[in-house]
């Protein structure tokens, strides 16, 4: 990989990183629901750059994070299943090329949430939580669509990186 390269995923890392800081202040109807800001990048970096920097920025961003400002034992799981299946899914329907930016978008969000509901199923050793699924996707599809839009206008407004 070119220095070029790499220093614009690390300064998109770094982007991707304040965002998600930032998010902990932007007011929710409940500390589990975020916007998912950091996104954002992720989205970009997947249709400007490609999948294999888009799940590297992703994977460091959830480590680094977790680290500064989480912990690891308690958020690392959360963060990390929900990044992982987010980026499969909107990995998945980029490369059918039917679907717009802001659905791909969707898509993450709401396996996002799948991802983190699976986790707290297996930590609490109950499948009973799954039932908060389609409240949860309601914001995932909201979140979704902001980051999706976003996402869109920074892909047109970037052309060359």
């Amino acid at each position: 990989m070119k220095a070029k390269k790499i220093a614009v995923l690390g300064m998109l890392c770094a982007i991707a990183m304040v965002m998600s800081y930032l998010e902990h202040f932007i007011p929710t109807p409940h500390p589990a629901i975020k916007i998912g800001l950091p996104n954002v990048i992720i989205v970009f970096i997947l249709y400007r750059i490609g999948v294999k920097e888009a799940a590297a920025v992703s994977l460091v961003r959830v480590l680094l994070t977790s680290i500064l400002f989480g912990s690891i034992g308690s958020s690392l799981p959360y963060s990390l299943a929900g990044a992982v299946l987010s980026l499969l899914i909107m990995v998945a329907l980029k490369q059918c090329k039917v679907f717009a930016t802001i659905t791909v978008s969707i898509a993450g969000g709401i396996m996002h949430i799948v991802g983190q509901i699976i986790v707290s199923c297996i930590i609490m050793g109950t499948a009973e939580i799954a039932y908060l699924i389609p409240a949860l996707a309601v914001t995932a599809i909201i979140s979704g669509a902001l980051v999706g839009i976003a996402g869109n206008l920074l892909i047109k407004k970037v052309k060359k990186i």
